[in-house]
């Protein structure tokens, strides 16, 4: 449909130009042969044009899909170490109350003792 299009409106500047009171320069080449190797140029264009999307469209693809598994990477190492600065904070409380706890144990053994 697009081929299409562009023939039609080859064909069309063709037309206007041929209409011209003007002159052209003799290439050799008629309208048709004109008219074919301009729609074989612009099809040679769009798939050129498609390629090089798709080319940077995979290209795209592929940075997203790093920057994604770089920053999960992240996620889990930042997820990692706050687990085990929870883990660390716990023991410590724990060893804060043990201390706490066998020091009022203590007290009330030496207040015991008077």
């Amino acid at each position: 449909m697009n081929k299409l299009l562009i023939v039609l409106g080859l064909a069309a500047a063709v037309t206007l130009v041929g209409c011209s009171k003007e002159k052209a320069p003799e290439t050799g080449a008629t309208t048709g042969e004109h008219l074919e190797n301009a729609a074989q140029q612009a099809s040679h264009d769009m798939e050129n044009a498609a390629s090089e999307a798709a080319a940077k469209t995979q290209a795209a693809t592929n940075e997203a899909v790093n920057k994604i598994d770089n920053a999960t990477d992240e996620a889990a190492a930042k997820t990692e170490a706050a687990a085990k600065d929870v883990k660390d904070a716990a023991k410590d409380a724990t060893a804060h109350v043990a201390g706490a706890v066998e020091q009022g144990a203590g007290d009330v053994k030496e207040k015991a003792q008077q």
